[in-house]
């Protein structure tokens, strides 16, 4: 680990907290409506920890077809199911796998890593259901747009590699499993899913929960940093527009994959505005020519928490890594009857 780097960011974090520590302009009026609290520079005031827990699917399910929304009915029979089935007991259910296993009926949930186990659901939170039926609003039927044929060769050939290979090294495990990173955007919801959002008038740091990634955005209108300068979560640049923090994010560097994608020209859009006391709406829109025909956005809601965040010591007790690499190398002693 680099030390050095680590220090410098936290003490940039340090400085944006006590920069920002000036009281927020309240966010009531004299009628007693909610109205959007400012910062002292007058910009929205995005400031605290929120939290994405919905259990709404990226994708919207086959099965819902042109299904936009779900009745308040179905909402509540979705959430009562899956209170039943994930009570605490059964293996942890991460990512859009709780709605599915709620909309299927399903009446017992066995995770994706059946052979060693996993968490169990005790570790992760209750997730939130709504109306909506996929993150996405753009493409209209809520799916993702067709992979270019160029992609789609390249993500079957790094399947095939992982199948075959799935510890030859540690560099064939994930980003995650090597706690590097999850990447921009972050839509994952119900594990560790908390950001808290630190405010200056001249920049924005979003502090993750997961892995403690730490994105600091110059609001000052400098431009991106040359192409050829690469970087985990890219390069990121915000400005308002209205009430709207908007930010750009370019020079990823290819090697953090999103939805099995690793394009480095991919350009993330990202805006959230805050509208109401409690919520962030996030939106965001996904561009990278040589991966999908056309760009697509997603939109869900970031609720406020109480805070605070939490530690997240990936690295300091990632055994699993380590683990697996030795699994992988008794196997093929086994095999060679050794």
């Amino acid at each position: 680990m680099n030390y050095r780097i680590l220090v410098v960011a936290t003490m940039a974090v340090l400085a944006l907290i006590g920069a920002s520590s000036a009281i927020a302009q309240t966010g009531s009026s004299e009628t007693g409506q909610w109205t959007v609290p400012r910062t002292p520079d007058g910009h929205p005031d995005l400031q605290g920890v929120w939290a994405n827990n919905s259990a709404t699917p990226l994708e919207r399910p086959e099965t819902l077809a042109d299904k936009i929304e779900l009745t308040d009915e179905e909402v509540a029979d979705l959430a009562q199911h899956a209170r039943q089935l994930f009570n605490g007991e059964t293996d942890a259910a991460f990512g859009d796998s709780v709605f599915e296993a709620a909309l299927a009926g399903s009446q017992g949930f066995t995770s994706s890593d059946a052979g060693t186990g996993n968490y169990n659901q005790f570790w992760l939170v209750d997730r939130e259901f709504e109306a909506r039926t996929s993150l996405i609003v753009d493409p209209p039927d809520g799916r993702m747009p067709v992979l270019t044929s160029t992609a789609a060769a390249a993500s079957d050939a790094v399947r095939a590699h992982r199948l075959a290979h799935p510890a030859d090294s540690y560099t064939d495990r994930s980003n995650s499993d090597r706690c590097i990173t999850y990447g921009v955007p972050r839509i994952r919801a119900g594990y560790n899913s908390y950001f808290q959002f630190v405010q200056t008038a001249s920049h924005v740091a979003i502090v993750k929960e997961l892995i403690h990634d730490v994105r600091i955005i110059p609001l000052d209108g400098r431009p991106h940093l040359d192409e050829a300068v690469r970087q985990w979560m890219g390069v990121s640049r915000g400005r308002w527009e209205g009430e709207t923090l908007v930010v750009e994010t370019t020079n990823l560097n290819g090697k953090n994959p999103f939805r099995g994608q690793s394009g480095d020209q991919m350009r993330v859009t990202e805006r959230f505005t805050r509208i109401s006391e409690d919520e962030i709406r996030y939106q965001f829109t996904v561009e990278d020519k040589g991966t999908w025909d056309t760009p697509w956005t997603g939109e869900m809601a970031m609720r406020k928490s109480i805070g605070p965040l939490f530690e997240h010591a990936c690295h300091e007790g990632n055994y699993g890594l380590y683990n697996t690499l030795v699994g992988a190398r008794a196997e093929e002693r086994e095999a060679a009857g050794k």
